[in-house]
């Protein structure tokens, strides 16, 4: 699994012109599934996600996490985190994993992120035309790769 983490004041996700959801300050995840990804991939991601210190202290230090400051989380799926663009300028997906492995792991860690963070996780719609909005705080903006845990 892959994501990217941005600090954000506020993000939102709207599909057909209405707004499926809205966060205030928090983390926007954008989510990409692997066909070889696992629940315990997703597991080590929210483990990961968190208590990941990206939120200032007192004293203006990247010390607190998203529990310590009490933010919200909004995760969209992404499946062009896994692009190929090693041959021509047209982007292939063949690392993405299909729907059927895809959609229950993208459920699966939205659903142990709200559990993780005793509080709703806004979602997007899997496959859907979203367009998503946020205001990046820093910026800070964070990947992360279930292949790269060393």
């Amino acid at each position: 699994m892959r994501i990217v983490i941005q600090r954000v004041r506020h993000a939102s996700v709207t599909i057909g012109g209405e707004v499926r959801s809205a966060i205030g300050g928090g983390l926007l995840i954008l989510l990409g599934v692997e066909s070889t990804d696992t629940t315990e991939d997703a597991d080590w991601l929210v483990r990961k996600v968190v208590a990941l210190r990206i939120f200032d202290d007192e004293q203006g230090v990247m010390n607190k996490s998203v529990m310590d400051v009490g933010g919200e989380a909004l995760v969209v799926s992404q499946f062009t985190l896994y692009a190929s663009y090693k041959k021509g300028n047209r982007p292939s997906w063949f690392r993405a994993a299909t729907h059927d492995i895809s959609v229950p792991l993208y459920r699966y860690f939205c659903d142990r992120l709200s559990e993780a963070m005793a509080r709703p996780v806004g979602t997007g719609e899997f496959g859907a035309d979203m367009q998503v909005e946020l205001l990046n705080d820093g910026p800070v903006t964070i990947c992360m790769d279930t292949k790269n845990k060393e």
